[in-house]
């Protein structure tokens, strides 16, 4: 007969295997990894139509412009080239074409374009190159007109800077985005009121485009000497 010390210490010994090999067991498991549930942002919908919109279009043009106008009031632009740099004035009295030049100067079009057309004792005007990259902006950036905008009043007074019509069948003088021409005959070129859409004014360095007006050129009106050009947006 097995004393009763020695059965408590049998229990006790099995009972040491059996706790140790739940402890094993347990360890093996895989544990489950609860990860944090993943964080669902809410989409955020931004209407940013200078990039949604483009290329611009006939249709969307006029509504693109007029968001834009709100949201975007700067007035003032200085135009560098070789022979100096003057600054414009545009008129809020024309909205669209002030807002349509403040956003190609933002979209850096102007950059590395020409004064391509010098009438003597007439004009200047600028916007147009041949380089492939200009050509290239213009795609991006949309084909579209503006219409004129001459119930205002504004006239051609010299220093005063217009938008020219489209070089396509226009009975309706609408006007090339990408262009503008700069008044230098004196007191003013008054024959184009009421045709062409005043949209500005030159307020510093009138002298620089007298410079330019009087520079030689071909048979295209296309200054010898490339005024390459450069616009940025004064602070206000």
């Amino acid at each position: 007969m097995v004393p009763l010390q020695w059965k408590r210490l049998f229990l006790f010994f099995l009972l040491g295997i059996l706790l140790a090999c739940n402890s094993t067991n347990h360890q093996k498991k895989p544990q489950k990894i609860i990860s944090n549930p993943p964080v669902v942002t809410p989409k955020k919908v931004i209407e940013n139509k200078e990039k949604s919109g483009l290329p611009l279009t006939a249709e969307t043009a006029i509504p693109f412009l007029k968001d834009f106008a709100e949201n975007n009031p700067e007035n003032k632009v200085r135009i560098e080239t070789p022979l100096g740099s003057f600054d414009i004035l545009l008129f809020e009295q024309t909205p669209y074409h002030r807002a349509n030049f403040i956003f190609l100067t933002k979209k850096k079009y102007f950059d590395d374009t020409y004064f391509h057309r010098v009438v003597p004792e007439f004009i200047i005007q600028g916007g147009n190159s041949d380089n492939y990259d200009t050509g290239q902006k213009r795609r991006k950036i949309g084909k579209y007109l503006l219409p004129p905008d001459t119930r205002n009043g504004l006239k051609h007074h010299r220093g005063v800077v217009s938008m020219p019509s489209s070089e396509i069948e226009n009975p309706h003088k609408l006007a090339s985005p990408y262009e503008f021409f700069i008044v230098q005959k004196t007191p003013g070129a008054y024959h184009l009121d009421g045709n062409y859409t005043v949209f500005g004014k030159v307020i510093r360095g009138m002298d620089v485009v007298d410079a330019i007006n009087a520079l030689p050129t071909d048979k295209r009106e296309w200054p010898l000497t490339n005024m390459r050009m450069r616009v940025t947006i004064l602070n206000q």
